[in-house]
């Protein structure tokens, strides 16, 4: 009986594509990481909460129409300025 290696080599990229990332492990229950900015993207963490306030569905809006569903980030890109981000960011926790 012979072992076929071809096999191998595909499990090994489907346990890295299902594996998290040391980054990706990084975020709690409940929350989701974004990427946000015009040219640089700083990476923040949110409450899953965030994403059904009509504000925020705004920026999702415009996030699908420059990126569509290709995030090259891994997470959701949003185009924003970082200012506006957090002050959204700071206003929906506070409500």
């Amino acid at each position: 009986m012979a072992i076929r290696f071809q096999r191998i080599i595909p499990a090994k990229q489907i346990l890295k594509r299902i594996l998290p990332s040391p980054e990706s492990a990084n975020v709690p229950k409940g929350h989701v990481p974004v990427y946000v900015g015009e040219t640089q993207k700083k990476r923040f963490v949110i409450p899953i909460s965030y994403l059904k306030h009509p504000s925020f569905l705004n920026l999702l809006s415009k996030a699908e129409e420059e990126f569509g569903f290709n995030h090259p980030l891994g997470g959701l890109t949003i185009p924003c300025r970082e200012e506006y981000f957090t002050d959204l960011a700071c206003s929906l926790n506070c409500s």
